[in-house]
């Protein structure tokens, strides 16, 4: 189950902010991630939050180009701070994206989006979809995580607890049913390819153009 409470400061650095579920997380994605991600290219994230999956990633995969996103200027910020503290020169600046826009970016291999999906009106979940379908050349990757619904599969209790807790918050936030995001993927020409399973009663999601 995603953190019912994703987001705290970093004592250290006040521009940092931190997920506790991304230590949590980073080292099953990693695994997943190489055996999906191309050998070079560009890598978007959408709704890059802190910055820690991305800085993450860009340390295990060098020989990729990370780009991180948000549509949030705390989550810039955050993520700017946190890219200060690596080396190399894989990581290029965040920039301001907003998920439900149309995007102004091109020539990338694959796109990611950690953990979105169930905390965004479903018109993010749309514009995620239509923009890769759009962007990416024929196989590129769309990678989704995060806790989904499956129809005729049991829903963990604590996605079910997790689901009303987030629409209790925002009516427009909850967990998404897999096969909705797959039948609006379609639509724009992205194919799911494949379910993982993750720790947490999570999933990966991965869709191919």
């Amino acid at each position: 189950m995603s953190d019912p409470k994703p987001f705290v400061f970093e004592p250290s650095a006040e521009a940092k902010r931190t997920a506790p579920a991304t230590e949590r997380n980073r080292d099953a994605i990693t695994h997943v991630l190489k055996t999906l991600l191309p050998p070079q290219g560009t890598v978007l994230e959408i709704a890059s939050g802190t910055g820690e999956h991305i800085v993450h990633f860009a340390a295990q995969f060098p020989r990729l180009i990370w780009q991180p996103s948000d549509s949030d200027a705390l989550a810039l910020t955050s993520i700017a701070a946190w890219s200060a503290d690596l080396g190399g020169d894989n990581l290029r600046a965040p920039v301001h994206l907003d998920a439900a826009s149309e995007w102004k970016v091109r020539d990338v291999a694959a796109i990611m989006c950690i953990n979105m999906v169930h905390i965004s009106p479903w018109a993010a979940t749309q514009g995620l979809v239509r923009n890769a379908g759009r962007i990416l050349a024929q196989g590129g990757l769309l990678y989704v995580y995060g806790p989904f619904r499956q129809y005729g599969v049991p829903t963990a209790a604590s996605n079910e607890e997790f689901d009303h807790s987030l629409k209790s918050r925002n009516a427009d936030w909850g967990l998404r049913f897999v096969e909705d995001v797959a039948q609006e993927a379609l639509r724009y020409g992205l194919n799911l390819d494949e379910v993982i399973e993750m720790p947490a009663n999570n999933l990966s999601l991965v869709f191919r153009a």
